[in-house]
């Protein structure tokens, strides 16, 4: 596959994920702050399996291709500029299985906790960031490789 179309791939695949985990930051881990106790454990299970499918296979997808882009574009690109795009892919990978998802267990295990919740939203950020860093990088390449 030519470096250009697997640029634009990564950036799709990018540019998905961080729409996702805007909507997620602003407004549904918020959200949850307001489901009532006794409807917290209903909902976090509804909210983490719907979850899963939004975003499980777009992550395992945007991994390969950014690894792909990695070894690809490291001869044209170098070190820093092909590994610095999967670095922040990692980095989201390491928030969300070390951060996110130790938050959501507790949640789930133990039902509605401010602490938790707050947490969850804070760390967030990590991710939003990482993404949507990712996401201006590579649409700068894509509208650069024109």
């Amino acid at each position: 596959m030519p470096l250009a179309h697997l640029l634009v791939l990564n950036f799709a695949l990018a540019a998905y994920l961080t729409g996702v985990i805007w909507v997620v930051q602003l407004v549904t881990y918020p959200a949850l702050l307001l489901v009532g106790k006794a409807e917290f454990a209903r909902y976090h299970a509804a909210h983490t399996r719907g979850m899963g499918w939004v975003v499980g296979a777009p992550m395992v997808a945007e991994l390969a291709l950014a690894a792909w882009l990695a070894w690809a574009a490291y001869p044209t690109w170098g070190a820093g500029r092909a590994l610095g795009q999967l670095a922040l892919v990692a980095a989201v990978w390491l928030a969300t299985f070390f951060i996110a998802v130790p938050f959501h267990n507790r949640l789930e295990t133990n039902g509605y906790n401010y602490v938790a919740l707050d947490g969850l939203v804070r760390t967030n950020w990590l991710r939003t960031l990482a993404w949507t860093a990712r996401a201006a990088l590579l649409l700068y390449w894509v509208m650069g490789s024109r």
